[in-house]
């Protein structure tokens, strides 16, 4: 990834920010060197916005759920509070994201684990993945991220992206399609596009 992305080397000042997430008003932490400092990026709240949280089912009674480049957590956080049965993992190659990221899980009770992309366990799956991902890392970034962790779907599984219109949605969509991966257009609301990205079950598969 670019060096935006990635653990920032100059000061570390704070601030608060509220957002209001699948019903709940949210104070959050944010810092200067970490995506969206000073508010929900409005990509995430579209995302948020148009989608509805998890649910438990007879057959996933503890949903796995990743945030995929967790920035200051907003994610993770409504996540985990709307799904309090899921097991949630935040991932980010920025360390100052990732601390942000605890205090606020800590700051709402909530356990999400918070880990850089390595400490991921390589056995790890997950049954749905969430992501405002950093489309700024250009293509062949973007789509070496893509194919690592859409790799870590559980069979059944989905992917939730979203992605601007005018930096590429449409092209992400077609790409991901003939890479093999089943893409819906779930919404589209204010310049953004919300992509659906499905793993087909494995016949025969059980979920230890």
């Amino acid at each position: 990834m670019t060096q935006y992305f990635e653990t920032p080397t100059g000061p570390d000042v704070r601030r608060q920010i509220t957002a209001t997430i699948w019903g709940r008003k949210l104070t959050l932490t944010t810092a200067t060197g970490v995506f969206s400092v000073g508010r929900l990026d409005p990509g995430t709240a579209v995302l948020l916005g148009r989608l509805d949280p998890p649910v438990v089912t007879p057959d996933m009674p503890t949903p796995r759920l990743l945030d995929l480049g967790c920035g200051f957590g907003p994610i993770a956080i409504a996540l985990a509070l709307a799904c309090p049965e899921a097991k949630v993992t935040a991932i980010d190659i920025n360390d100052r994201a990732l601390d942000l990221t605890r205090q606020n899980a800590q700051a709402y009770g909530v356990p999400i684990q918070v880990l850089r992309p390595e400490e991921v366990p390589p056995d790890a799956l997950f049954d749905e993945i969430w992501s405002n991902p950093p489309i700024h890392v250009g293509k062949p970034a973007l789509h070496d991220l893509l194919t690592q962790w859409l790799g870590r779907l559980a069979p059944g599984g989905r992917a939730n992206l979203v992605v601007q219109k005018n930096l590429g949605a449409d092209s992400l969509q077609s790409w991901l399609e003939r890479a093999g991966w089943p893409t819906t257009r779930r919404a589209s609301a204010k310049g953004y596009r919300i992509l659906s990205i499905g793993s087909p079950p494995v016949e025969g598969w059980q979920r230890s």
